[in-house]
């Protein structure tokens, strides 16, 4: 706890706001914001303190081979680089900006390298917010390492991870929740997944987040000016009406904070384990699934000895379906680890797929018909006769030789995600760090409304919204003092 929790022990760690003159009477709401926060997250006064200095070059283009390959440079001096390798009927700082022009790239021993296409993207209008250049040379691994070679050499410096984007964000081209919907859209599956990437690359999710901040400042500005400047003639909200504002603003964050399950399954798909008996289908079952042989098949028990994942598309679902290794009892190290592995899979599993052979006795780890909602049974070799043992036994059943029996498996999987809520409804869904923030944003909500519940001072609830509006700015990367400032003072007559 710091000196200024531990200055009140009675106030569950709060610290009141109040004092003789402006700066006091705001200067907690301000430190808060003017020294950042504690998660690490950057904030507006962060972003104010980083420079961006030095120009930058990456190939933006997967490694390998290619029609065409693109480097780009971005910073103050990406056009003078530019203006040193490139050859043309123009040098690059005098084009047009956003104009393709044809040359060729040349290293500083006068050597040619590539023909490429060149374009000058002028800050602000480019992607990173500053001075842009993209060159689009012939795609083989070693000529886009020649070009890039050619910028370095000519005083640029090698972009880090993201960095690109890193920029389009510090220079205010985006929000986090678009930086960050670039690499989902990257990284995007199934069509709705792409569909949630792209209206949070065009700032759905972010337009969401900037109106519960608004709603927070507005009440802590009202809050807090009704506490400092009383003579100013603000009066705070009546009590009921207060808590009616409160809690539209948590009823919007735990809306949000519901789409976290359907985020996850957007970006890393639902875990389905099949698991079994050895000899029982498993593999079978993962190659009928997927459409093509994935995992070689064999008569012989316990062939497969570790967890093989592949991801499929059901319906707009990506399922991660899991082939694990047989459970029986093993005298084989090796065995017994792919069992262990099969046991921890489990353990983290969104739906389990149990199969069994039904045209062999029922193993001795079926404990029988299972009741939890996260477990289908499947009963595998239905083109075979069945055991007595299966007699009546209820569970889906199903050939991997003929297919019988797997479009209504199929239904069964997506029926049981609907269950759990994980399928994805909406294609606003939100990532881990998210959640994050706005757990931590309705969990100081809850503690305000409670504080006007006990019918503690203003100054209580305004240190509570004030933890709030903080963990909801972190979401799109904005934590700004001014604009409670700006708030707080158009409350006051024209004139003072």
């Amino acid at each position: 706890m710091s000196e200024c929790q531990a200055a009140l022990p009675d106030s569950g760690g709060r610290l009141p706001v109040g004092g003789d003159n402006l700066a006091g009477r705001l200067a907690f709401s301000f430190r808060a914001y003017a020294f950042g926060n504690r998660s690490g997250c950057p904030t507006i006064c962060d972003r104010t303190l980083m420079t961006v200095s030095d120009t930058i070059a990456a190939i933006s283009t997967p490694p390998g081979e290619g029609a065409i390959a693109l480097v780009r440079i971005s910073g103050a001096n990406a056009i003078q680089i530019a203006d040193k390798i490139f050859r043309g009927k123009e040098q690059p700082s005098q084009f047009v900006s956003h104009v393709q022009h044809l040359g060729e790239i040349f290293t500083a021993e006068n050597q040619l390298i590539d023909q490429v296409v060149l374009s000058v993207h002028r800050a602000p209008a480019s992607y990173t917010g500053e001075d842009l250049v993209e060159i689009s040379c012939h795609g083989g691994t070693l000529v886009s390492a020649k070009v890039w070679e050619a910028c370095l050499r000519a005083g640029a410096s090698a972009a880090r991870p993201g960095e690109f984007t890193e920029r389009a964000f510090l220079n205010g081209k985006m929000d986090l929740t678009q930086a960050e919907a670039v690499i989902d859209l990257i990284r995007a599956r199934t069509d709705l997944a792409l569909r949630s990437a792209t209206e949070q690359l065009e700032g759905r999710l972010g337009a969401l987040i900037r109106k519960i901040r608004d709603e927070l400042i507005a009440l802590l500005a009202h809050v807090n000016a009704s506490i400092d400047f009383p003579e100013e003639g603000i009066e705070p909200d009546e009590g009921e009406l207060l808590r009616a504002r409160l809690d539209s603003v948590r009823e919007e964050i735990a809306g949000l904070l519901a789409t976290a399950d359907q985020g996850r399954v957007l970006r890393e798909g639902v875990r389905v384990v099949i698991y079994g008996a050895t000899n029982a289908g498993k593999s079978s079952l993962l190659n009928r699934l997927l459409g093509y042989d994935r995992v070689i098949v064999s008569d012989t028990h316990g062939t497969t000895r570790d967890t093989i994942e592949e991801t499929v598309n059901l319906e707009g679902v990506p399922i991660r379906l899991l082939d694990t290794a047989g459970l029986r009892a093993s005298q084989s190290d090796l065995e017994s680890e792919g069992i262990a592995r099969t046991q921890k899979s489990l353990e983290l599993a969104d739906l389990r797929l149990h199969i069994a052979d039904r045209n062999a006795p029922k193993p001795a780890h079926f404990n029988g018909a299972t009741t939890d909602p996260n477990e289908i049974v499947v009963l595998n070799k239905s083109d075979l006769p069945e055991d007595n043992d299966w007699k009546d036994f209820p569970g889906l059943r199903i050939s991997c030789v003929t297919g019988k029996g797997l479009p209504q498996l199929q239904k069964e999987i997506l029926a049981r995600i609907r269950q759990q809520n994980l399928r994805p409804e909406s294609a606003i869904a939100i990532n881990t760090r998210h959640r994050d923030c706005l757990r931590r944003a309705l969990e100081s909500c809850d503690r305000a409304r409670t504080a006007l519940g006990d019918g503690l001072s203003g100054e209580y609830v305004a240190i509570d919204l004030d933890q709030a509006l903080r963990a909801v700015g972190e979401v799109i990367g904005v934590v700004d003092a001014e604009q409670i400032l700006a708030s707080v003072f158009s409350q006051f007559c024209i004139g003072k």
